[in-house]
């Protein structure tokens, strides 16, 4: 299912206004690299605020990354076993691809470290990725199958997710089953990693890689409860699931929905910015 990677952000959104003097959100533009580091870990501590808020969180799995701006074999992630919901700017790692902390002081997650720190490895494209441990993603990996073309939600993925089989079920902490995941995903968006759960990525910011990850978590939850009727499923064709994927379902597109998201937690979580 790997296809070529969406419009870039710079394509005109078909949300933008023709009408001159409306306000409409874009994406910012950085004059030095540790103004663009500040502002990734920003909205990666703002990802983990939301997840929990989602209630994605479940004990200490699930992580999130994103790719220093000034050494892209570094990456910046949550400290192992620290709640989602408490985590801060000043709380972030930055970890090497062999796993070695070089900022923190708190654990790395050893089976998040092992998973995208290959993502990053072999997907110089991903900036961001997204994995946690929820109960519709877990559920529907189970199956083992791709997403069905039945929503609007569901067609953003069409043809654009994987179904991993590599290491279905197992822990994984060596890193050529890290490699054999990643190798996998492809240049997909996301992937349903069977008896797992999911993973998405982000190619030009951490809060489109957050967005299909909520995303994702919905259509699962969509197609479950409409499997659970016992009715056919009803599909959207093929021409009009790629058309709604094209236009819809961009970077900029998913940057663009996480940005009221965004909004909501830096006003309710001030502290995450400490």
């Amino acid at each position: 299912m790997d296809m070529k990677p969406p419009p870039a952000a710079t394509e005109k959104s078909v949300y933008q206004p023709s009408q001159e003097g409306l306000y409409f959100p874009k994406p910012p533009v950085f004059e030095t690299l540790a103004e663009e580091r500040l502002h990734r870990k920003q909205r990666l501590a703002a990802v983990c605020r939301v997840f929990a808020r989602y209630r994605y969180e479940y004990g200490f799995a699930g992580h999130v990354t994103v790719r220093d701006p000034e050494f892209p074999d570094r990456f910046w992630t949550n400290p192992f076993a620290m709640d989602f919901g408490r985590v801060r700017v000043s709380d972030l790692l930055l970890v090497s691809h062999d796993g070695t902390v070089l900022e923190g002081n708190w654990a790395v997650n050893r089976a998040g470290f092992v998973l995208h720190a290959a993502i990053h490895m072999q997907h110089p494209h991903v900036l961001a990725s997204c994995h946690m441990h929820t109960a519709n993603g877990m559920a529907w990996a189970s199956l083992g199958r791709p997403l069905d073309p039945i929503t609007q939600t569901a067609c953003g993925f069409y043809g654009d997710h994987a179904v991993i089989t590599e290491e279905a079920g197992a822990v994984v902490v060596d890193s050529d089953a890290g490699h054999a995941v990643a190798t996998a995903m492809g240049h997909n968006k996301a992937a349903i990693h069977q008896n797992h759960g999911l993973f998405t990525v982000g190619r030009e910011s951490v809060d489109e890689a957050a967005w299909w990850f909520i995303a994702l978590e919905r259509a699962c939850e969509i197609q479950l409860k409409a499997e659970a009727t016992g009715h056919p499923l009803k599909m959207v064709s093929p021409e009009a699931a790629e058309h709604s994927r094209k236009h819809l379902a961009t970077p900029f597109m998913a940057w663009l929905h996480f940005q009221p998201i965004y909004d909501a937690v830096t006003r309710s979580d001030p502290d995450l910015f400490d």
